[in-house]
């Protein structure tokens, strides 16, 4: 069948790469947001490219509209990266449960009410999902399988673990294919939100000139947009006849890793970037073997290559004023 994507949260990070890969290869791709608010894609895509992409702007929580939108664009491949990232789930549960849970329920919902034949649903779980003592954090899951003995650190831990929960009742109950994959630390151009975005802050900061501190540190999987978002597109193109949860693939760094790649990238930074040496409330570092078998070998940018482009790519947005050198890695 010809594929024609439809890509939730278009104007998050990891949306923006997604539509970015798809308008590279002349795919026909449709944005989905709530918000207007289209900085990231302006990142990634040309001016002409943004005006050329088909947006719809609708609210996830919108069963009705979403319906529509699946039909009327006659959607194949549904990637759906829609949510509220930690401290706005904190901040407000109830709004958070709505965009991240309930939004998740109608995206499978309105696949399961589709009646053309549809790819498998990808859709962004999280490390989060895992309690902080999984160390073993790893290995595939039938979606919905316990990922670990604890509770989630978070709330969006919380329900992103729902989530997988439903993925695999909807795959039980209504036969709705579907693959969820759980970044863990997603660093690069168009990541000004979350808790784990003060890395790509310090990037933009060293790029400026600037002084920043991270606050937290340890060892994590740190993961490149760019990389990030071939895997949910393989994913989405996978023959997957069933309801399965995998992690991403990358090494464990160490932050003080990162703060030596941006020095390396930028040798003016040196001694300016520094961090708290304080862990994360999830595993360090996932098995992501599962992930191999169903997308092949995924692609891994090397630490200082990602952290040396991420930087080129700040410069050129400064110099262009497209991005403050005043402030986190937002807009003007």
């Amino acid at each position: 069948m010809r594929e024609r994507f439809l890509v939730t949260g278009a104007h998050g990070c990891i949306g923006a790469w997604v539509i970015r890969r798809l308008v590279s290869e002349g795919a026909h791709v449709v944005a989905l947001d709530l918000s207007d608010d289209a900085h990231r894609l302006e990142m990634v895509l040309s001016a002409s490219e943004v005006a050329a992409l088909p947006t719809v702007r609708t609210d996830i929580t919108d069963l009705d509209s979403l319906e529509r939108t699946l039909a009327e664009h006659e959607i194949t491949n549904v990637i759906h990266l829609a949510a509220l990232q930690v401290p706005f789930c904190r901040a407000d549960p109830s709004l958070g449960a709505r965009v991240n849970v309930v939004g998740t329920v109608n995206v499978l919902e309105a696949v399961a009410r589709r009646s053309a034949p549809m790819a498998p649903v990808v859709y962004a779980s999280s490390i989060a999902a895992y309690d902080a003592a999984d160390a073993d954090a790893g290995a595939a899951t039938e979606a919905g399988a316990d990922t670990g003995g604890g509770v989630p650190g978070t709330l969006y831990g919380v329900y992103k673990r729902a989530n997988e929960g439903t993925a695999a009742l909807y795959w039980t109950d209504r036969e709705v294919a579907s693959v969820g994959l759980r970044p863990h630390t997603v660093y690069g151009p168009g990541r000004d939100q979350g808790l784990t975005s003060s890395p790509t802050a310090a990037m933009l900061a060293a790029a400026a000139g600037r002084p920043f501190e991270i606050p937290f540190g340890g060892r994590f999987q740190f993961q490149y947009a760019p990389d990030v978002a071939a895997a949910f597109i393989l994913a989405s193109r996978s023959p997957a006849r069933s309801a399965t949860v995998h992690n991403l693939s990358s090494r464990a760094v160490h932050m003080s890793d990162v703060v030596a790649a941006i020095e390396a990238a930028e040798p003016a930074a040196a001694g300016t970037i520094t961090f708290v040496d304080h862990q994360l409330p999830f595993p360090a570092e996932a098995d992501h073997a599962s992930l191999r078998e169903i997308i092949g070998e995924p692609p891994e940018t090397p630490l200082q290559e990602g952290v040396a482009d991420t930087m080129r790519r700040f410069r050129e947005l400064i110099a262009a004023g497209s991005v403050s050198a005043e402030g986190p890695a937002a807009p003007v």
